[in-house]
């Protein structure tokens, strides 16, 4: 996972570099904290709900759950949170989105290469399906608010409260 995030950093310099496009900015105001949460409330309501509900979905996301999260204990989920949540955000919607365009096509573009990043076998595709889906909002987040910030937050939480559920009702992974 650090590894990853390290590469998706990078990448995301790289770009920034070598390509003609501009971080979305980053900005704190009284408005961040309370729109990131409620991101990272819903989105997590709604895949709780898939997860309960939808057997496919949650065989899948067991698939993808298990293999990043059995090695860990809890307090290294506190990198699951912030690896991920930082270096994909600095790639999909702060460099990528913004090359691709901040409209519909370019949400939908960096959606998709971030649902593509999830997938670790193809019997899991409905938890690609839902990583593009949270891709979606994460990048409409961004585009409607111009604030990099938001989806960093919001991702950060999403990742830090899924994964600790998960860890808790699964002691024996």
């Amino acid at each position: 996972m650090g590894v990853t995030a390290v590469l998706l950093g990078l990448l995301a310099k790289l770009w920034l570099q070598l390509g003609d496009v501009a971080l979305l900015p980053l900005r704190w105001n009284a408005a961040t904290l309370p729109f990131a949460i409620a991101i990272a409330a819903i989105v997590t309501t709604i895949s709780s709900l898939m997860y309960q509900f939808w057997a496919a979905y949650r065989n899948s996301a067991d698939f993808y759950l298990e293999f990043v999260l059995k090695p860990l204990v809890l307090p290294d989920l506190i990198w699951v949170g912030l690896l991920p949540g930082l270096s994909e955000e600095l790639l999909f919607r702060g460099v990528m989105l913004p090359a691709f365009g901040t409209d519909t096509t370019g949400i939908a573009v960096s959606s998709l290469c971030f649902g593509i990043l999830h997938l670790s076998s193809c019997k899991q595709w409905q938890y690609v399906v839902w990583a593009t889906i949270v891709g979606f909002i994460l990048g409409y987040s961004a585009v409607v608010t111009n604030n990099l910030l938001i989806p960093i937050i919001a991702h950060v939480l999403i990742n830090l409260i899924s994964s600790s559920i998960w860890k808790l009702k699964h002691p024996e992974s």
